[in-house]
C-alpha cells in the first residue's frame, strides 16, 4: 500500500514526571515494539478473544474505560503522542487491567504490517484531526486507500465506528465509507448512527471539548461484509 498519509503529525507536549516513569515501568507489561511482522494476537493475549483496536487514543480514558468494563474481550491502542501513552500506562497499572495492549507507532504502519487480515472484530477512530483547512485536507487520515485497509483488516460482521465534531469532515467520511465496497452502513438511509439507540461509549475528552465550542458530534458505525 502506498504510503500517502499518516496517521498522526508529532506536536510537543508537557509529559510529567508520573507519566515519564510510566513509560518506563508499565511499557514492558503493556506495550508492543513496532516490528514489520504480523503479530500473534492469540499470543499476546494468552487466549482468543473478540478484539478492538483503537487508532489515536488521546490520554486513554475511553479505551481504558472500555477494557475495565468488558473483561471478555481483548483492546489495542494505538498512539504516538507520549504523555498520552504515559497517562494510560499509569491508570492501566493502577487498574490492574490484563487485557488492554499499546502500541506506540504510525497507525497506518500497524494495521499495514502488524495486523493481519480479517483479525479485528472492531477498529474504533475517535475525533480524528480534522484538519479545517482547504489546504491540509489531503492530511485527513479519512480516505478511501486508508478505509479500504481498515476493512481488509475486520472480519465478517466486524464494525468500523468513528467520530467527529467537524461537520464537513462528517460530510466526507460518510461520503467515503459509503463509497467502500467491502462495508455496509448501520445507520438508516446510509447516514449517521443514532448514538443513543446503537452505541454505548463515554465521551472523549476531544469531545467533550467540541461541545464545549458548541459543535454537534456525528458518529458512524460500519459493519465488514
Amino acid at each position: 500500500m502506498h504510503r500517502a498519509i499518516r496517521s498522526y503529525v508529532v506536536r510537543t507536549g508537557r509529559i510529567t514526571p508520573a507519566q515519564e516513569r510510566a513509560l518506563g515501568e508499565h511499557w514492558p507489561r503493556f506495550g508492543v515494539e513496532f516490528e514489520p511482522q504480523v503479530l500473534d494476537l492469540a499470543r499476546l493475549f494468552g487466549r482468543v478473544a473478540a478484539r478492538t483496536l483503537e487508532i489515536g487514543f488521546g490520554n486513554g480514558e475511553h479505551l481504558l474505560e472500555r477494557a475495565l468494563a468488558q473483561p471478555g474481550q481483548d483492546f489495542i491502542g494505538v498512539e504516538v503522542h507520549r504523555p498520552g501513552i504515559g497517562h494510560l500506562l499509569l491508570a492501566a497499572a493502577r487498574a490492574d487491567v490484563a487485557n488492554l495492549r499499546v502500541i506506540a507507532h504510525d497507525a497506518v504502519e500497524v494495521l499495514e504490517q502488524q495486523i493481519a487480515p480479517a483479525s479485528l472484530n472492531e477498529v474504533q477512530l475517535l475525533f480524528p484531526d480534522p484538519w479545517p483547512k482547504k489546504r491540509h485536507h489531503k492530511r485527513r487520515i479519512v480516505q478511501p486507500e486508508f478505509v479500504a485497509l481498515l476493512a481488509s483488516r475486520l472480519t465478517a460482521g466486524g464494525r468500523l465506528h468513528l467520530a467527529t465534531d467537524w461537520e464537513p469532515y462528517a460530510e466526507e467520511m460518510l461520503l467515503v465509507l459509503n463509497g467502500c465496497g467491502l462495508l455496509a452502513n448501520c445507520a438508516d438511509a446510509g447516514g449517521f448512527i443514532d448514538v443513543d439507540a446503537v452505541l454505548a461509549r463515554s465521551a472523549t475528552r476531544f469531545q467533550r471539548r467540541g461541545e464545549r465550542l458548541g459543535h454537534r458530534v456525528r458518529e458512524l458505525l460500519f459493519r465488514r461484509q
